[in-house]
């Protein structure tokens, strides 16, 4: 064999090279900030963060308060006092021969600016729960296009009715809160209510349809019929197409915790502090199944938003600590200094050590 053709074995035969290609990267030689946290850095960061968190705290706490919140709960106070037992209750709000209209009186604080904002609260409705959040069908709410059953298969068990498809189906559209709610002055002079753009207008304009219109939605059905079982909540307006059902665009945006407020309408008029409003609820929303309370809620808005004490809390809460912290840390700093870079703390030179072992 020639020198040639033996030096084209051997580098034939030679393994690649797995040595990386040397750069800053690979090697870890990238320029890095790299701060000694000394005993003054760490305090002096501290009583930065209190100073900071602090007065943030104190603002978000001061604005929440600014709310004028009025809640009132009703569940068992619009009921007739000799309905104690859960069975009698429920048997009493599935009634349709009994008036349910319940006047309630509500007195204003402080002076509420306009507009005063109207929600109805849930506890104990569970929302988030799997099977609920799931039983709906997106692409019918938003076109009407499905309708075979492989498309409705998502909003079991309300998917079709009498072999007809229901528009919207699911639980969440056919669970839809009915309660209702009118105010008047002490005068008896109507106080109204806008019920417009109380939902999200993204909800309005990209998940429900202006041409998709309730159909064989069995809330519309009559209770007397062979169908009422049923019967859930609220009906729609078979003349409006989704996208202006506001109120059930705000109900199928679940709530994740199952205490929750939705935005019922607007009151766009001032309310007087001390004035009387009067307030007819019709109470028959069913709560009673599963011992649920429903509160209404009459509130105004910080520049924050509603109320809501958590922020402030949370902020004052760091923010004092923080101090609490840096005044200890400069306690024991000040009471037993250590130097920086002291050899004799390390572990080998400390008095006791064998070997350098401790």
């Amino acid at each position: 064999m020639s020198n040639d053709a033996a030096s084209s074995s051997a580098g034939a035969s030679a393994k690649p090279s797995r040595k990386p290609k040397y750069s800053k990267f690979t090697q870890q030689e990238l320029p890095a900030c790299k701060p000694l946290l000394t005993p003054g850095w760490v305090i002096a960061i501290l009583m930065l963060v209190g100073a900071i968190f602090i007065p943030i705290g104190a603002i978000a706490l001061l604005a929440s308060n600014s709310v004028v919140e009025i809640v009132e709960q009703y569940e068992t106070s619009c009921l007739p006092a000799n309905i104690t037992t859960k069975e009698a209750r429920i048997r009493y709000i599935q009634d349709d021969t009994i008036n349910k209209s319940c006047p309630v009186t509500l007195t204003v604080p402080k002076k509420m600016n306009n507009p005063v904002y109207v929600y109805y609260q849930l506890d104990h409705y569970y929302q988030n729960h799997r099977r609920y959040v799931k039983s709906r069908s997106d692409k019918q709410l938003l076109d009407g296009a499905s309708t075979s059953n492989s498309d409705l298969d998502s909003c079991k068990p309300l998917k079709q009715f009498n072999n007809t498809p229901i528009i919207p189906c699911g639980l969440i559209a056919w669970s839809l809160f009915n309660d209702t709610y009118e105010f008047r002055r002490q005068n008896s002079a109507p106080i109204p209510v806008n019920k417009r753009g109380i939902s999200w207008k993204s909800d309005r304009d990209h998940k429900f349809g202006s041409t998709v219109f309730p159909s064989n939605f069995p809330n519309n059905l009559n209770r007397n019929e062979s169908n009422s079982a049923f019967i859930g909540g609220a009906g729609l307006n078979v003349s409006q197409p989704l996208s202006e059902a506001e109120d059930l665009i705000v109900w199928m945006r679940s709530a994740a915790l199952p205490t929750f407020r939705k935005l019922w309408g607007k009151i766009e008029t001032d309310l007087q502090a001390g004035e009387i409003i009067s307030v007819n609820i019709a109470n028959v929303y069913n709560t009673y199944e599963f011992g649920g309370k429903k509160k209404l809620v009459l509130s105004t808005t910080s520049w924050l938003g509603g109320k809501n004490n958590f922020l402030g809390i949370a902020y004052l809460t760091v923010g004092v600590l923080c101090i609490f912290l840096a005044i200890v840390f400069f306690l024991i700093h000040y009471k037993t200094p250590r130097p920086l870079g002291d050899t004799s703390y390390l572990s080998w030179n400390r008095k006791g050590n064998v070997n350098g072992l401790s």
